[in-house]
């Protein structure tokens, strides 16, 4: 498939598709292009994008998904470098070209990860992934994007579309800074008692914090605005406190003493 042989409805989607991707500059405008019109041709629940040197196992990582707990900051590089660099490694013997693998044929290969944190839980859940990646021939270094779908076969359409879809899909990523795995309110509020917060509600103070409203929290944690205010109830009754800095701040405190 290229743009030549797209029909007419296909050619607008995607130069709308493009167009709302040049614009992207946020973590958040990032999860919402990608929970957007593009999941029409990349259907995905999970996406991985991986940039380092892969040779010496020596690279970094960012999650991208609507999916609760499957974030970046919530996980450690270190039980996903191995399988990753396993991944890229099939990728360029297959001559860099985009390439799907059904899950369950991956054997071990994510044993690791569904014993170790939320993205490994939601794997689970997954049947294939896509292989896809971008040679920097300055930086001498891959940047490498792996999507998981719940779906059990992958088209060759959907090659078709990253291919297409992956230099945009690149430029995205490079307008956001990388979100630290080390430095989230939400991680460290994890290992505290937290005034009883569930795992969702910590997840959602965690936005909180960033100055995120309702309706975009909302919208990146793919519930209802109803079931966010909810939420956000329930923490202000847990934590004793009228308003959302009063919460922000009462968080604070309770890391500032763990």
């Amino acid at each position: 498939m290229n743009f030549l042989s797209l029909r007419s409805s296909d050619y607008q989607r995607y130069a709308r598709i493009i167009q709302e991707g040049v614009a992207v500059r946020t973590h958040f405008c990032l999860l919402k292009w990608l929970q957007g019109e593009i999941q029409h041709y990349l259907p995905h629940e999970i996406m991985f994008a991986a940039w380092g040197d892969f040779d010496s196992n020596y690279i970094h990582h960012d999650i991208v998904s609507a999916l609760p707990g499957v974030r970046t900051n919530r996980s450690n590089t270190g039980y996903f470098s191995p399988t990753l660099c396993n991944l890229h490694r099939q990728w360029i013997e297959l001559g860099k070209a985009p390439c799907t693998l059904n899950i369950d044929s991956l054997g071990l290969l994510f044993e690791n990860w569904r014993q170790q944190c939320s993205l490994g839980a939601a794997l689970q859940d997954m049947r294939s992934c896509l292989l896809h990646g971008i040679s920097d021939k300055r930086g001498h270094h891959d940047c490498f994007y792996v999507i998981f779908s719940s779906k059990d076969n992958l088209s060759s359409s959907t090659l078709s579309a990253m291919e297409m879809l992956l230099p945009c899909l690149d430029m995205a990523l490079r307008h956001i800074t990388p979100l630290s795995p080390h430095l989230s309110l939400v991680a460290n509020l994890l290992k505290s008692e937290a005034h009883g917060l569930s795992e969702r509600e910590i997840e959602i103070m965690g936005w909180v914090k960033m100055g995120k409203t309702n309706a975009e929290i909302a919208s990146i944690l793919n519930i209802s605005l109803f079931t966010v205010q909810n939420h956000i109830r329930h923490i202000f009754k847990k934590l004793d406190v009228n308003n959302r800095p009063q919460a922000v701040f009462k968080m604070e405190r309770i890391l500032s003493h763990d």
